[in-house]
């Protein structure tokens, strides 16, 4: 009698199995049939914010479903990282952000409430920005080489503004120095909000930034930009040279994405990132996105995961050049 009970249950648990892996596979050919939450986490009006909102649009119409941005700022990034980690691998929670999340926090806490290289699985390498290093135009230079020589010869003088202590501007900033011999002082501000007006009222001589926070300061002779830290020039300032010409190889441009939480599905991963490879294609996004500094790239989560890769054995040096440490 009881071996019947037995096998009753286990042909009941079969069914059970049976009956979630095919409600899971037509889930998966049916992605999406609900709206898909995004979650960046730093505040509107960010890049990360801004990609996410410029996407989220085409994918809408793409999917028949809302792409929902919701913004969760707060520790870095960390707090929306680990929303994202802790969800439903199930597709309909998504991160949006930059390389920082696997190629810098790691590097700068102890501990993180969510491993970057476990909990997140990259599913769209969406995009890349490059930063400028503007000066002010009482910085007696005019290009990126009579900038060098100026700080070469007055050590400790010259201070450079970020976005805070470990931030992608300051570790950029920080391997910049090393690299060329520069004693340069740093001067951590609360994001780009804070350091570009900075620099524009005169309180530090340079800050890194991206293009749209400088753009404007620029053409009215309020800043002198001076170079970017990308391997090649931007179409947007192509006088401006890159900072790779002098070092060879220097490459800190910011690359932005989507990641998914662990145990979410192949297909749906690989569908996410060949959906927003032709969104980002698409010439009103492309040229929305050029005009903002944003180079579109749309790789494939795979790609991505090459690349955060190299990020992170780059931004370890840079890290323990500047000798930054959040805790």
């Amino acid at each position: 009698m009881h071996s019947i009970f037995r096998a009753a249950a286990r042909l009941l648990g079969l069914a059970a199995l049976f009956a979630a892996q095919a409600a899971f596979g037509q889930g998966t050919k049916n992605y999406p049939d609900k709206p898909v939450r995004v979650v960046v986490g730093y505040s509107p009006g960010g890049l990360p914010d801004t990609i996410a909102r410029l996407i989220g649009q085409k994918l809408s119409e793409r999917w028949g479903q809302q792409f929902v941005v919701e913004n969760k700022p707060g520790a870095n990034g960390i707090l929306g990282a680990e929303f994202v980690a802790k969800a439903a691998p199930d597709g309909y929670t998504l991160l949006m952000t930059d390389n920082s999340t696997h190629a810098i926090i790691p590097f700068l806490y102890t501990k993180l409430p969510y491993d970057a290289d476990k909990d997140l699985i990259p599913a769209s390498l969406t995009a890349r920005a490059p930063l400028f290093l503007a000066a002010h135009p009482s910085v007696k230079a005019n290009s990126f080489q009579e900038l060098i020589a100026l700080v070469k010869a007055s050590p400790g003088k010259y201070s450079y503004g970020s976005s805070g202590i470990g931030s992608t501007h300051h570790l950029c900033m920080g391997y910049l120095a090393a690299s060329l011999n520069l004693d340069m002082v740093h001067v951590p501000y609360k994001g780009t909000g804070q350091s570009v007006p900075a620099l524009v009222g005169g309180q530090v001589p340079m800050v890194l930034s991206g293009y749209p926070t400088l753009a404007a300061h620029a053409k009215e002779g309020r800043v002198k930009l001076l170079a970017i830290n990308s391997l090649k020039r931007s179409e947007l300032a192509p006088d401006v040279p890159a900072i790779a010409e002098t070092i060879p190889g220097f490459d800190f441009a910011p690359t932005f994405g989507l990641f998914a939480p662990n145990g979410t599905s192949r297909e749906i991963t690989a569908k996410i990132g060949a959906d927003v490879a032709q969104v980002v294609k698409l010439p009103d996004i492309a040229e929305r996105m050029r005009n903002l500094g944003i180079e579109p790239i749309g790789a494939s989560g795979e790609e991505w995961a090459k690349l955060l890769k190299a990020d992170a054995e780059r931004y370890a040096k840079a890290v323990k050049i500047s000798g930054a440490k959040v805790d």
